[in-house]
């Protein structure tokens, strides 16, 4: 069973960086049958994709974040990152960590989400 747990969010002003990182386990590296990705949801508006990792260890951005989100992982902690800079207030969001099955946005399993409140 994948659990993830996330942390760091927080408060920030526009300009800002923050990073988000997300403990796991039940899906160890190299063995697991899922990639990893970050999500997120706005007040008002459904979950979406931010970014995530392919099976090859490439990497996907949704276009709102290009340039300025960097997903990231390390194995040996199995820790999933995303490192955000220039924040924006529609960056505002619940930032949610998840298993996805490899090659899609498809999520089997979500960490609990961590809040991001840019100002």
């Amino acid at each position: 069973h994948v659990q993830l747990v996330e942390s760091g969010g927080g408060s920030v002003q526009a300009g800002g960086s923050l990073r988000l990182s997300c403990a796991t386990s039940g899906n160890p590296y190299p063995y697991s049958p899922y990639c990893m990705a970050w999500f997120r949801q706005a007040p008002g508006k459904e979950r979406a994709g931010v970014a995530r990792l392919t099976s090859d260890g490439t990497t996907r951005y949704a276009d709102p974040v290009k340039g300025r989100f960097t997903i990231s992982k390390d194995n040996a902690k199995n820790t999933l990152y995303l490192t955000m800079s220039s924040l924006k207030p529609e960056d505002t969001a619940v930032y949610y960590c998840a298993a996805v099955v490899c090659g899609t946005w498809y999520a089997r399993y979500w960490g609990q989400g961590t809040q991001v409140t840019v100002s």
